[in-house]
């Protein structure tokens, strides 16, 4: 195993039990689109789609890690509006949604495709969806030569990602903080909730 499928089992491990982040009942409460399709990028495991599924929604979850598909597939099956996918943001097909949910997981989409990505994403929002994630920053301890490619951006480069969206929440991160794993590192990200408008 390498270093970091390692990291990642540790990862998940840790968060098995975390509960969903607060913001996914944001985000819902924002949603003015009539879709009850949401998108979880990322999902790892799952936390956060076990809220939406309770909410009524048809989840769509995707993470490009096996361990983080296997785990949920094994927590959701008999679920039957929860479909997952062993997928990259670049490959998956993003299906129109009410809600789209990236948390902590743009940081490792992939900088060259980045806009396309982007792009499908944005295209999947119904107007009056809403987006609520997380970008890495340029002075995050990881923007730069970490383990794994990453995308940082600034603070211009993400909110003009957001043209046709109302930010409803815009957050800077920076200082210095451990991870889930109790590591000491740099945090410099940006937390979005916006409500597609065009």
């Amino acid at each position: 195993m390498d270093d970091n499928s390692q990291i990642l089992r540790e990862y998940y491990k840790k968060t098995l039990s975390h509960s969903h982040l607060k913001r996914t009942e944001f985000a819902i409460r924002l949603n003015e689109s009539f879709s009850k399709v949401a998108i979880d990028c990322g999902c790892g495991m799952g936390n956060d789609i076990e809220y939406l599924e309770r909410q009524n929604y048809h989840v769509f979850g995707f993470d490009i890690n096996p361990d983080s598909i296997s785990i949920c597939r094994s927590r959701f099956c008999s679920k039957p509006n929860v479909k997952l996918f062993e997928s990259s943001f670049e490959f998956f097909e993003y299906p129109k949604a009410g809600v789209v949910i990236a948390n902590s997981s743009l940081f490792f989409a992939d900088s060259g495709q980045f806009g396309a990505t982007w792009e499908r994403i944005d295209a999947s929002i119904e107007v009056g969806g809403v987006f609520a994630g997380d970008f890495m920053g340029t002075k995050d301890s990881w923007a730069y030569n970490y383990h794994r490619p990453t995308s940082p951006l600034s603070a211009k480069q993400v909110k003009e990602l957001f043209d046709n969206f109302e930010i409803v929440r815009f957050v800077e991160r920076d200082e210095k903080a451990e991870t889930s794993l109790g590591k000491l590192k740099h945090w410099h990200t940006y937390s979005v909730v916006a409500i597609k408008r065009k």
